[in-house]
């Protein structure tokens, strides 16, 4: 296992003052990613000694003596959950030391971190690339919302070809957006490569890490400009909660915070930020288990002859497999992709019959997940040909590989598809 110990922030502990208690900050190159994932954030509760943080379900805090000169819209202390909470803090701080970066924003969802991050950037008459296999959300806000209601330039470019994304800046590009490895295709973007294109021309990289987690792959460290998380994956792992996270440089994130949580309000709840917080505590031991049971799996999906392909970047077979292998720390993750050599009612069958995988959207979750995307997708024009006949996203998760492995072969027996 590989840890962080050239993990690149030199912070020597500090403390920032919110309220009436103290949040010690404890990351720093002499931690590792682990250690850091149970302890940042983390400290004794300063009025009833309790070794973890409560949940504080309050809305609004304690003026000062004279709260004339107050500014209502910052964020700096606590005032008002909208503004920023102590469950929020404690995570924010938690997630910018394991994904390297100076600071975080943590919002009510993944879309919310999303937009945020665009809605405080852009303005009219810029012009955004992003990649042509990304997130729905992602979809609709810059290629029609974004486009349609404010003038914003949009670009839908293949960014697994990086002389297509060089191709496409423009004079009045601002961000190039990527996510890698994208959904639902499993494509691999180089963030390296993508990251100095962005910033020879004076534009910013934004990276969607949610397939990755921070435990496999960490953008800032590869030039990105921020990361976006969907919390409600991965790092909270039970889905049972949602939250987003917008990881960077705080020069930059103060504006987002400003703008997109204080104005707009997008606030995560003091609950799921506590349920987040500790689901997170686990994420490397989880990684783990996603990581060797999708290999796991995908290997033996691609043996089977009724299979038409099996899209995951750690079969040496995938056209992005070394790309992911050089910027992916610790494994390639638990999504894969895959599909029948079946009619589309075969393919629904098939699902049926399925014992330990739930069919739901959604992933990064304890249990196996499995969600049939059919022949009619809009998107369908922006995927690879053998994706076109309708597929499944696969997310597996961490029961015994052996067991789902099984419940795929005795689906597919059912079907007559073995």
């Amino acid at each position: 296992m590989k840890s962080f110990d050239n993990f690149q922030i030199n912070q020597k502990q500090s403390s920032i003052k919110w309220g009436e208690f103290v949040l010690k900050r404890t990351y720093g190159d002499e931690f590792g990613f682990e250690t850091r994932a149970v302890h940042t954030g983390n400290d004794v509760d300063g009025e009833t000694g309790a070794i973890k943080r409560p949940i504080t379900m309050a809305n609004s805090y304690e003026l000062p003596y004279d709260p004339t000169n107050v500014n209502w819209s910052s964020a700096d202390g606590n005032l008002y959950t909208r503004n920023g909470g102590s469950n929020q803090k404690y995570l924010q701080e938690k997630l910018a030391s394991l994904e390297g970066g100076e600071d975080c924003i943590v919002l009510a969802s993944g879309v919310a971190a999303l937009s945020g991050l665009f809605f405080a950037l852009l303005k009219s008459g810029d012009h955004v690339i992003f990649s042509s296999v990304t997130y729905i959300a992602v979809y609709r806000l810059l290629n029609e919302l974004f486009n349609n209601k404010f003038n914003v330039e949009t670009t839908i470019v293949d960014t697994t070809d990086i002389n297509a994304v060089r191709s496409a800046v423009k004079p009045n590009t601002k961000l190039i957006h990527i996510e890698t490895p994208g959904n639902p295709t499993l494509s691999i973007s180089d963030i390296r490569a993508i990251a100095d294109i962005a910033h020879e021309n004076g534009a910013l990289l934004s990276v969607d890490n949610t397939f990755a987690s921070p435990y496999n792959q960490r953008p800032i460290e590869l030039g990105a400009d921020f990361t976006v998380e969907s919390l409600t994956k991965y790092i909270n792992g039970h889905g049972d909660a949602m939250g987003g996270a917008i990881i960077g440089k705080r020069e930059y994130l103060d504006v987002i915070r400003a703008q997109s949580q204080v104005n707009l309000g997008g606030t995560i709840s003091p609950f799921n930020a506590w349920l987040i917080m500790r689901g997170s505590v686990t994420l490397p031991l989880r990684m783990r288990q996603h990581n060797e049971n999708a290999l796991k799996v995908a290997k033996w999906l691609q043996k089977q002859k009724n299979i038409s392909f099996v899209a995951y970047p750690g079969l040496e077979n995938h056209k992005g497999h070394d790309i992911a292998k050089s910027q992916m720390s610790n494994g390639f993750g638990g999504v894969l992709s895959f599909g029948l050599k079946a009619d589309h009612d075969t393919h629904n069958k098939f699902v049926q019959n399925l014992r330990v995988i739930t069919s739901a959207v959604s992933l990064g979750h304890d249990e196996s997940l499995i969600v049939f995307l059919g022949e009619d997708d809009e998107r369908q024009y922006l995927y690879p040909e053998e994706f076109h006949n309708g597929f499944f996203r696969f997310s597996v998760g961490i029961e015994d590989a052996e067991d789902i492995i099984n419940d795929l072969k005795q689906a597919l027996e059912k079907v007559n598809l073995i």
